[in-house]
């Protein structure tokens, strides 16, 4: 991976999220994971892992996606694991101590969300890469919620204020020469 470069944050994509209202977003996103990887562009793979007492626990009595196969990325994304970083993390956004010192590493300062769930995770990170003075970018297109679409709605609605209208993007908008050759 080369320093300076954008960076695809597939957020999430483990088997505990995807439900009914979310399973449509994971062709879409493998079909995106794949034509980065092909165009040599660098993916980051987040990964939320609940623990006994987390806030998640003791506010909202959720003990899911604890244990595999839930925290497992789905499989459909399996092949191109290895070809880009994995990042545990228990809270919603990327920028833990161990996601900002691999953003440093990497020079990673133009980020490029999508996955599960819009309106917390995916949103959380895109906020927080705005205000650490990094470049957002939420694609609509290639996320959704496990709660459904009003959520999803809701999570662009707030995207947009918190970030830049601009900021929140479709595929077709993503820059076919993002990564130095064709993306799209």
């Amino acid at each position: 991976m080369t320093a300076g470069r954008p960076v695809l944050v597939v957020t999430d994509m483990q088997n505990g999220f995807v439900r009914e209202q979310s399973a449509h977003v994971v062709p879409i996103i493998v079909d995106l994971v794949r034509r980065w990887q092909q165009a040599g562009g660098d993916v980051l793979f987040t990964r939320y892992l609940n623990y006994p007492g987390s806030p998640f626990e003791r506010f909202f009595d959720w003990r899911r996606l604890q244990s595999t196969p839930d925290i497992d990325i789905v499989s459909d994304l399996a092949p191109y694991i290895d070809r880009g970083v994995v990042l545990n993390k228990t809270i919603y956004s990327p920028f833990t101590p161990d996601g900002v010192e691999l953003f440093q590493q990497h020079g990673w300062s133009e980020f490029y969300f999508c996955g599960i769930a819009t309106e917390s995770c995916v949103l959380k990170g895109a906020v927080d890469a705005f205000e650490r003075n990094l470049t957002p970018w939420l694609i609509a297109d290639a996320s959704a919620s496990h709660a459904g679409v009003e959520a999803h709605e809701a999570g662009l609605l707030v995207a947009r204020r918190f970030i830049g209208p601009r900021q929140v993007i479709t595929r077709a908008d993503i820059p076919t020469t993002l990564v130095g050759c064709s993306l799209l």
